[in-house]
């Protein structure tokens, strides 16, 4: 049966990843999934619409899944990220980042990393309510409710439970901010009551943070805030090797966004070097999720064994290989 899936190609690096990424899923697949493509971001404001078209999230709406290649966020000025707008517009409160080594050339100090960050995806500091109290003062507020806490909490332990994780590890920053933090870490006590086979621990943020700086491989799935999960999906990404190397997913209760975390790249683009793996890897997780398992165990294993080999890799990964080179390439591996 034909799955079809909002494609969002993105700016910079997007348009040339995602090719990369499509002609993947292509070949696992044998062409079961239909792309409907959209525009966001500056390719949407070039094409003289605004940078999040009605059409796109209707289109999400729609199809109950999508993926997306990186969107531009202008600094200082444009308009707000496209990134948060369509987590808010879709409630997708997941944003799910598993963090794994893989063989090959990654420049990484550690080895057999197998970490899954979720971070809560909607409210906190990233909830944008800031405003000029006065010339020169700006104030922004950290949103914290128990309903957003209690089912990203929960989301964290039944995707341990379902995924055969073992540990839970809630961090939270509570010293601090004895209120809002205090009000996640307090639900996520209550939420552990229900699942009383998972261990869990309550660590806070400066101390997570120096744990996996020394030895990643004690933590497991690790639950957090909006902005804590930032920080911290970033750091796990650096254990394996980067941001081009981690997949990443956020997940509602009705929809489904699939993306690369990585940056647009303008200083590459176009040029037809980027890496395309971590949108090859978020691919895996849309198969998993639209229930083509075989054909996501076989984009995994192509990744592999195209690593392992290491004769065709593109400019970050230490070869010299362009993006369409490591495409066919991967293919081959297939």
């Amino acid at each position: 049966m034909a799955v079809k899936v909002t494609l969002i190609p993105g700016d910079g690096i997007g348009p040339e990843v995602s090719r990369a990424m499509v002609r993947a899923v292509d070949a696992v697949t044998g062409g079961t999934i239909e792309w409907e493509e959209q525009l966001a971001g500056s390719a949407a404001v070039d094409a003289g619409h605004s940078p999040l078209p009605a059409a796109t999230i209707q289109s999400i709406r729609q199809n109950r899944v999508g993926i997306k290649g990186p969107l531009q966020t202008p600094i200082g000025g444009g308009w707000r990220s496209v990134n948060v707008s369509i987590r808010q517009a879709l409630d997708l409160y997941v944003s799910l980042r598993p963090v794994k080594s893989l063989p090959g050339p990654s420049k990484s100090r550690y080895e057999d990393v197998d970490v899954v960050v979720v971070r809560e995806n909607t409210e906190g500091l990233y909830a944008g309510r800031e405003h000029e109290a006065v010339p020169g003062v700006v104030e922004a507020l950290k949103i914290v409710t128990r309903q957003a806490s209690e089912r990203i909490v929960r989301y964290g332990f039944e995707y341990a439970r379902a995924n055969g994780r073992r540990k839970i590890t809630v961090s939270h920053k509570q010293s601090i901010m004895p209120l809002s933090d205090g009000l996640f870490l307090e639900t996520a006590r209550a939420v552990a009551e229900d699942y009383p086979f998972t261990e869990v621990e309550y660590v806070s943020l400066d101390n997570l943070v120096m744990d996996l700086a020394l030895d990643p491989h004690q933590f497991d799935t690790i639950v957090l805030g909006n902005l804590d999960g930032d920080v911290v999906s970033d750091m796990c990404a650096g254990l394996v090797g980067g941001l081009g190397m981690v997949p990443g997913a956020n997940i509602g209760t009705q929809y489904a966004l699939f993306e690369a975390v990585h940056g647009t790249a303008p200083d590459i683009a176009g040029k037809g070097i980027a890496n395309p793996l971590a949108l090859i890897l978020s691919a895996e997780l849309m198969l998993r999720h639209v229930g083509e398992r075989p054909a996501a165990k076989r984009l995994r294993a192509g990744v592999e064994r195209l690593l392992t080999d290491g004769a065709v890799l593109t400019g970050d990964l230490g070869g010299s290989a362009s993006t369409e080179q490591l495409t066919d390439a991967l293919l081959e591996a297939l």
